[in-house]
Parts: C-alpha cells; structure tokens; sequence
C-alpha cells in the first residue's frame, strides 16, 4: 500500500520558518522570516488533513485551491504547485507574506478548530513561489493572439496590477497611469520592508512590463488627463485606492511633530531606496533619537510602530482605545512588535497634545469597554479622573484611511460615488454608471486588503473581457 503523504497533523507539529532574533531584525528592514528548507515545506504542508469542504480555500477572498497545492508540495511536484497557486493569486509571493492569514485561510483551519495548530499556509504560499522564480518558471505574459481593444488604468497597485496582467493574457493592450514614480502603490510606498522587501514587487513590475503593459509614471490625473485617458482606450480602470488620512480634531493637534501616517511610511521606503526625502534628512518624519507615540490599533499601526524602533527611536508606545483582544491589527504583528520593544498602552485613547510650537506630550484618557451592542461589539467609555500625559517627540496618528473627492479631481461631477466618498460601483465586475468605466479596490470597498484588491481586479478584467467578445461577437454578425 502506497505510503499516505496527507494527514500528517498528528505526527508532525506546527513549525514557522526561522524567525530572526528581534536584537538583529531591529536593526534593518529586511524581512523577520527565513525560507523554508524544500523538505521542511514539504513536511509541513503533508500536516493538511485535504478535509472535503476546504474552510481554508473559501475564508480566502480568491478562493485559492489551498489543499491541492499543499499536496502538490508535500509530494514535491512544486512546478505544478506554483501553476496551480498562480492559476487563482496573481501575486501569491505577496500574499504570502503580507496577507493576515490568522484572519483568514490560517483562521479557518479545520486542524487549527481541533487543537493541532493551523498548517502554516501563508509560508508554503511563499515558499513556492519564491522557488519557481529561482527556478524559472515564472514567465511574463505571452498572449496567443494579440487584440486592438486596450484599457487604461488609473492606479498602479496590487488591483490595477492584477487587472493588467489577466487583461494582458487575454491580449489586450493595457496601459498603467500611477502618480508615483514607481508602481505598486502601498506594496511599494506603504508597506515596510520587513513586511515586504521591495525587489519583491519591483520584479512583478518589470514582469508586467517584460509581458506588454505599458506604465506613465508621475502622472497626476486631473480633469484634462482623466478625458486623455478615456479617449484614447475602450475601458478605463480606477484603482487609486484609498490616500486620504483620517485626522484628529482636539486641542494641540496642529502642533509640529504630529505626522500622518502614510506620510512617515512613505518617506521611511523612498529612504530604503536610496531617494532624497528632505523631510527625512530634516528630522521631521525621522524617529531617531526620539520618543515616539502611534495612534491606532490596526496594521498600519504596525508599520509604524516597528519602522520607529528600526529608525531609533528612544522608546515606542501604540496607543489603542479598546483592548488586545479587540483590536484590527494581525496578532501575529502585535507580537512581532512587541519583541522589538513596542509598548502598547491598550484601553487609552488621546484627548489632546501638549507643546506650545512643537508636540511634547499626548494627553491620554483611560479606556474601559461598555456593555455590548445589538451586534456584540462594546464601545469605548472614558474613565473619569484617570487621564495622564504621555511624553512624546513625534505622534503618529495611524487612523485610517478615507478616499479622496475623485469626482472634483477628475473633473467628473457624474462619477457616482457613496455616502462614504467610495465610488459607486458592482461589486463583481466593478462596472460604474459611466460608460465604459470601472472601478475597483479601496476605491470602492474603502480601506480593505491586498488581498480582496487582488480580487476585484481579476474579476473586473474578467468582466470588460466578456464586454469586449460581446461587442466583437455582435460586430460580427
């Protein structure tokens, strides 16, 4: 009888790859984890017990054929593990890495329900594909037959990219408008490198354009623009995302030393890059040597907490308003940064800053959590008596994001947008009212994951694809 290569969960515990010693890590922006060893991915991927309904595959926003690549790696045919991981993840190597997989497929182990520990999903994702790039399997787009129909998109991040490249397999031309000067939007500019090492996205662009995607970087799309970009293609994509911070109003919060997050990240990558970033050099949007306070309980939160204690930063405190178990951010980063030597003040919310030109202090209320609401979530109350200042140099505020007035942007007073400022679209195909135009991403769903951008870029490709057979099937006739 052939030797079963499955159901291992019993025998074989739950191992994570290599983490680096948090001393060594803090000190650069290289990612914390090692790659698996082939026979240690392969060990660890026979642990999935290939259960009939896969709660892995369908808590994944892409649906990902989860336990047949765990097979096909656990019996080491891993070429056809990256075909099968690709055929549904444009970009499985970032997933990989960034996706919240304790949220998600991890989350919804049916090994992790039974007290054996999650397969570790998100590593073997990684780890085949950063293989098959080393391999050489990875190929840019070779279309069968090329097509005059072309689509401009508006947005060069991981939705737009995904559009592009199932647009391009189709054979249609594609064209990629960012207003940075490199694409990838927050995989590029947002996310730190110890998260994300930045070669990792750049190859993905150089892949895309390598397969006939054509980019126009450092390009601001006004009104003028947005009716270029319309004119000249048969569809046109929106995929700007969500840039716009959510502030504070409180006393103090116009003081120096108060900074937005996406600002302080942005800066700390182009520096990775070896760009002049004259807020940096200046000191402004610099931790070192500094007390530093981040505000917020979610990943972008993280990011912020961990790039400070990499930059120098004399002591880093998050505060957060409610408690651990509530809040947004990956539990996995929590202790990641917690490590490194992040304080989380939990239960504390800021009431106001101290300073008189420059931020000295945020003025902290305690928290407790009130009774639950009619959907079970307990909000906030203030303890009274119970406020205290907590020094600070330089305050993040890590808030979250909120889109910006496309419509006045764009000059497109007819671009139908939400109560929330989010573009009004279908959720499946990403169509909008205008003609010919789609949007997708944060954009439409507000400040969401990679992953679901991911998704709603594949399945808007799709859509204007079926669009296109149709009219040319009816120009047919």
């Amino acid at each position: 009888m052939a030797k079963q290569p499955m159901l291992k969960f019993v025998q074989i515990d739950r191992v994570m790859p290599e983490k680096r010693a948090a001393g060594d890590r803090k000190e650069d922006f290289d990612e914390i984890y090692a790659e698996f060893a082939a026979e240690k991915a392969a060990e660890q991927a026979s642990r999935c017990s290939q259960c009939g309904v896969p709660y892995c595959q369908s808590h994944c926003p892409l649906h990902n054929n989860i336990p047949d690549w765990l097979r096909l790696t656990a019996t080491g045919r891993l070429e056809e593990a990256y075909v099968t991981s690709q055929a549904t993840n444009t970009f499985p190597e970032i997933c990989g890495r960034i996706c919240p997989q304790d949220r998600l497929c991890e989350g919804n182990c049916v090994i992790e329900q039974s007290g054996h520990g999650t397969v570790t999903i998100g590593t073997i994702e990684k780890y085949i594909t950063d293989t098959a790039w080393d391999k050489g399997w990875v190929k840019p787009v070779a279309p069968a037959a090329e097509r005059g129909e072309s689509v401009g998109i508006i947005g060069g991040g991981p939705g737009g990219l995904a559009a592009a490249d199932m647009l391009r397999q189709a054979g249609i031309q594609v064209t990629v408008y960012d207003r940075y000067d490199r694409a990838g939007g927050l995989l590029m500019y947002g996310i730190p490198g110890f998260k994300l090492e930045k070669d990792i996205v750049q190859r993905r662009n150089d892949l895309l354009a390598e397969g006939g995607v054509e980019f126009v970087l450092n390009c601001n799309v006004d009104a003028a623009k947005f009716e270029e970009i319309r004119a000249k293609h048969d569809a046109v994509i929106i995929a700007t995302g969500v840039y716009k911070s959510r502030d504070l109003s409180m006393p103090g919060s116009g003081l120096t030393g108060i900074e937005k997050a996406i600002d302080f990240l942005t800066a700390s990558n182009r520096k990775s890059f070896g760009d002049a970033v004259e807020d940096f050099d200046s000191g402004r949007l610099n931790a070192e040597g500094k007390k530093v306070v981040v505000i917020g309980g979610g990943d972008t939160a993280m990011d912020c907490v961990r790039t400070s204690i990499r930059q120098g930063a004399t002591s880093v405190k998050c505060l957060y308003r409610r408690d651990r178990a509530n809040m947004p951010g990956s539990q996995r980063e929590t202790q990641n940064a917690e490590e490194e030597g992040v304080i989380f003040e939990w239960l504390s919310a800021p009431k106001g800053f101290t300073g008189d030109d420059k931020v000295s202090g945020v003025m902290v209320q305690k928290m407790r959590l009130g009774q639950r609401d009619a959907s079970g979530r307990q909000s906030p109350e203030v303890i009274e008596g119970a406020d205290y200042v907590e020094d600070a140099d330089l305050v993040i505020k890590a808030l979250g994001f909120e889109p910006e007035d496309l419509p006045t942007l764009f000059g497109q007073p007819d671009l139908p947008v939400t109560r929330w400022g989010t573009i009004k679209a279908a959720f499946e195909t990403g169509e909008t009212e205008m003609e010919g135009v789609y949007a997708i991403g944060d954009i439409v769903r507000g400040a969401s994951l990679v992953v679901w951008a991911i998704r709603d870029g594949r399945d808007c490709a799709d859509a204007i694809i079926d669009r296109f057979n149709a009219k040319a099937a009816v120009a047919a006739e």
